[in-house]
């Protein structure tokens, strides 16, 4: 008889073992003559070693499916006994699926620029996506990077922002400065945890894999072998944007998100996002992509707000 034991890390166990271990029980009917137990985040396998092996190849894959998808169903795990085996590269899916979410939802490119945006993305290493709220520049580009962290193309995702909105209020805000800056990367913590299980997410960023932090802690630094995100771009002064760019080091790549209609800044600083359109837009390897109202994925109000405001502008 042969025992070997598997180790979990970075799954959520209630998803990938099942509601009441469900996809191991699965697994052990399969072989009636070895024991599968789950404890904790530990499968115990004992039997003939050909079955162990097979077990252990078999969840294996699995746990390769659910680190792609987010989710295990017990249709997959029959699959895989059936000998169907669910290869990831037979799965058929559409061009634009991006990632499978933490609750296997699909993400994709919804509109014709949020497709622009995900090619551009393949063919430069630095690209701008501008346009107002609600177009889907923020989620479109952190669903680039984990799906470049998942098919290991990268080793870690750095995102960052600006603080201006804080102002002179961040000092009398409670809190320690992660705890006065938290509120401001939220939009960012939210896009992430759609796209990857809890767990997962925390493990990431207490290993800094997923490092969420302020503009200023980028200086001085070269980001190697990472997906890098500065959102509210427009927010940034020319010499703050210098910075974050000349950070980029070996494979790596950048996605520069902005709205040039709510900058923040004084009103005699010009913003960093501008001042890059003028100087930026001839550069070979750096590409400005234009999201406009026909990109807003929000609610169907969003879109008249926008317009009635541009109009407003306009008079």
């Amino acid at each position: 008889m042969t025992e070997k034991i598997l180790k979990l890390s970075e799954v959520s166990l209630i998803d990938f073992l099942g509601v009441q271990n469900k996809n191991i029980k699965e697994i052990s009917k399969a072989f009636p003559s070895s024991k599968v137990i789950s404890r904790g985040d530990e499968i115990f396998l004992k039997g003939p070693a050909k079955d162990v092996k097979e077990i252990n190849d078999i969840l294996a894959k699995l746990l390769e499916h659910y680190h792609r998808f987010g989710k295990l169903t017990p249709d997959i795990v029959s699959n895989y006994l059936q000998k169907e085996h669910y290869h990831l590269e037979n799965i058929i899916k559409e061009d634009s699926v991006l990632v499978h979410g933490s609750r296997g939802m699909v993400i994709k490119a919804k509109t014709a620029n949020q497709k622009k945006l995900v090619e551009a993305s393949l063919n430069h290493d630095i690209v701008f996506a501008v346009g107002p709220a609600g177009t889907g520049k923020t989620y479109t580009a952190v669903a680039l990077a984990v799906k470049a962290l998942k098919e290991k193309q990268v080793k870690k995702i750095i995102i960052t922002r600006p603080a201006v909105e804080a102002g002179e209020n961040l000092g009398f805000l409670p809190g320690d400065l992660k705890e006065k800056i938290d509120p401001y990367l939220m939009p960012i913590y939210d896009a992430l945890n759609d796209m990857l299980v809890a767990e997962k997410l925390s493990g990431y960023i207490e290993k800094n894999v997923v490092e969420i932090a302020p503009l200023a802690y980028m200086r001085g630094r070269t980001l190697n072998n990472a997906f890098i995100i500065l959102d509210e771009a427009q927010n940034t002064t020319p010499m703050q944007l210098k910075m974050f760019l000349t950070r980029m080091g070996p494979n790596s790549k950048i996605v520069v998100t902005g709205d040039v209609t709510q900058i923040d800044l004084p009103r005699n600083q010009k913003s960093g996002l501008h001042d890059a359109l003028q100087k930026l837009n001839k550069i070979k390897g750096i590409k400005f992509i234009e999201l406009d109202g026909r990109d807003v994925v929000r609610h169907p109000l969003v879109v008249k707000i926008l317009n009635a405001y541009e109009e407003a502008d306009n008079k």
